[in-house]
This record gives structure tokens, C-alpha cells and sequence, in this order.
């Protein structure tokens, strides 16, 4: 499991994949999320901008990301 430190109140989803490194950039980070490919504590989501918050976990094909203040 990944981990991602916040450094401020929250992170947009699409930021949080490309950090992780699961994705090469932006645009494939916005792909993979308009395909319904990433889970956002269990449930699809389809918005990039998501903005996740402490506590909150992404999967995508296979790996899980945790995000933690």
C-alpha cells in the first residue's frame, strides 16, 4: 500500500494517481478515471478533481494508494 502524506487539507484524484506514480501524466490520469478504471473508498469515481481528504483510500488495478495528514 502506497501512502501519500497531504501537505495541505486535500489532494485532487487525479493528482493523487499520477503521485503514486500509476499513471505517466495528466492526461492518462484523466483517461483512466473518465473509464471508471479508480475506486474511491470502494465506490467509482469518475471525477478527477475529487478532492480526497485524510483517511481516504484509492484503488486502481491492483494497487492500493492511502491518503494521511
Amino acid at each position: 500500500m502506497e501512502i501519500i502524506k497531504l501537505r495541505d487539507d486535500y489532494i485532487k484524484l487525479g493528482q493523487a494517481i499520477k503521485a503514486a506514480n500509476l499513471v505517466g501524466s495528466g492526461v492518462e490520469a484523466k483517461f483512466v478515471i473518465q473509464d471508471g478504471l479508480v475506486k474511491v473508498n470502494g465506490q467509482v469515481e469518475m471525477q478527477r478533481g475529487k478532492k480526497l481528504v485524510d483517511g481516504d483510500i484509492v484503488e486502481f488495478e491492483g494497487y492500493t494508494i492511502k491518503i494521511e495528514k
